[in-house]
């Protein structure tokens, strides 16, 4: 049986298919601030399936159930190697690159659920790429979101509350992390809503621009 890709997979054949896609909640203490939220005292894990996993040009489709779905721009790690119990340099050294994602949220879902898997899960939710950019210090990188040229997002993987090191080897220590998961380290503040017609842009430094429009689902899901 041939491989199940996702629409729009950027990677190429070379690039394994994530087990998963991990996600920490509120890692920048600016967002957390606009969500009225304390900053957290460790890192905040959930998941998105692979199946809301979208490349470049891909549409993003708001689904016809959610009245407010919102951009989340985020420095993504992509794994390059298995990863266990590991220490934070260990956890950098295992990184093949990192990318552009945008966490995708239908925030009254969130707030309606109360928890993350409808919100943050749906088709589409998960665009990813344009490229893998190997040798980055993910220390300091420029985090920006536009919407139709807009500037909304502008911030500095510096502000992370858990930087990336951190995050991957604490994530180690729950979960074995697999060459070709995806583990994204939240977004600054500035989220947003999205519309039909609009597009999207995720602009990080050293990577480039992850760009998508922004489509109507209808509610038979076409």
């Amino acid at each position: 049986m041939a491989e199940l890709r996702p629409p729009g997979w950027p990677f190429g054949a070379e690039v394994p298919l994530p087990s998963k896609v991990v996600c920490v909640a509120a890692n920048y203490r600016d967002h957390a601030a606009e969500m009225g939220r304390p900053v957290p005292t460790s890192p905040r894990l959930f998941l998105k399936p692979t199946t809301a996993l979208v490349g470049p040009g891909e549409p993003i489709p708001l689904p016809a159930g959610s009245d407010r779905v919102d951009h989340e721009a985020e420095l993504a790690a992509v794994i390059g190697r298995p990863l266990r119990d590991a220490t934070p340099d260990e956890a950098l050294a295992g990184v093949l690159g990192y990318t552009c994602l945008n966490d995708v949220t239908a925030r009254d879902w969130q707030r309606a659920d109360g928890i993350f898997g409808r919100a943050k899960g749906a088709d589409g939710f998960c665009p990813v790429g344009p490229v893998i950019a190997a040798g980055l210090d993910p220390r300091d990188l420029r985090v920006r979101c536009r919407v139709d040229g807009e500037t909304r997002q502008d911030g500095t993987t510096a502000d992370m509350v858990f930087p990336v090191a951190e995050l991957l080897a604490f994530i180690s220590r729950v979960m074995t992390l697999l060459p070709g998961d995806i583990v994204a380290t939240g977004t600054p503040a500035g989220v947003g809503p999205l519309r039909p017609g609009q597009v999207v842009e995720v602009d990080i430094e050293g990577i480039g621009v992850l760009r998508n429009p922004v489509i109507a689902r209808s509610p038979a899901g076409g």
